[in-house]
């Protein structure tokens, strides 16, 4: 089967994810919710959501290897593999704060092949296959190629996997800037804005393959540049994460480098 193939299913995997994710949010107030660690949340939506995709993987795809968020990792017979968090933005999620997204990249040979970020809510579905470009809801969209960090913004994301102190470096320095600061809780969101030219920039000092891999090619794809990553190797690590429109990279780059070194 051809990675168009594969690309047109993830879309449509993506979006019918999104319905059942989009009908958990409205009865979240009845749902299990467990905690992973400090402001680390998993609930019934994200596992239940995940194992959709993996049961329509499974049925699709029978071949391919599948690496999530909430269950075990499925080896495959060939070297493809997709790489799924179900709910990017649990927090936001759990609290009815409408920013969250399902989120499936396609992974080969260690470089994301296909990506695909969809917002049930606001119905955009985000998606890229490399060397093709990449679109929202099928239309091309480009980074935000004449903004600088003097009138675009630059969303910072976080975790509690680093240093807070290395957060509060990286802030306080794009603030001396005057940059303008975003930050939403859904770090897979924030790269399809930069995509899509809304944000000149994205940062975070650690991510995880799930929540940022399509992303990634996302903002490739429209133009942008970011930092080079294997993506097995993010999926086996995670690692920073720098994307944003070429006129502001090295900036961007010289900036949260330093406050990551703390």
């Amino acid at each position: 089967m051809s990675i168009e193939e594969r690309s047109e299913f993830s879309i449509e995997l993506c979006r019918a994810a999104g319905a059942l994710a989009r009908d958990y949010f409205a009865r979240r107030d009845q749902l299990r919710i467990d905690q992973k660690g400090s402001q680390d949340w998993v609930s019934e939506a994200d596992r239940k959501v995940e194992a959709f995709i993996r049961e329509s993987i499974a049925e699709a795809w029978p071949e391919d290897g599948v690496v999530g968020e909430e269950h075990d990792d499925t080896l495959g017979s060939n070297d493809f593999k997709w790489v799924i968090d179900p709910i990017d933005g649990t927090t936001n999620f759990l609290n009815g704060i409408p920013t969250w997204a399902v989120v499936l990249a396609g992974v080969s040979a260690g470089e994301t092949r296909i990506g695909v970020i969809h917002d049930p809510i606001y119905d955009e579905t985000f998606s890229a296959l490399r060397g093709r470009g990449a679109s929202l809801n099928g239309t091309t969209i480009r980074v935000a190629n004449g903004k600088t960090l003097d009138d675009g913004i630059v969303a910072v994301g976080y975790s509690n996997r680093v240093k807070a102190e290395n957060v509060a470096s990286t802030v306080s320095a794009l603030l001396v800037r005057g940059t303008m600061i975003h930050r939403n809780a859904s770090g897979a969101l924030s790269l399809a804005y930069v995509a899509a030219g809304r944000l000149v920039g994205y940062v975070e000092e650690h991510m995880n393959a799930w929540d940022c891999l399509a992303g990634l090619l996302l903002v490739t794809e429209a133009g942008g540049l970011t930092e080079d990553q294997n993506a097995d190797e993010m999926i086996r690590e995670g690692g920073r994460v720098i994307a944003s429109a070429p006129q502001v990279f090295g900036e961007l780059k010289s900036i949260a480098t330093p406050a990551w070194s703390a």
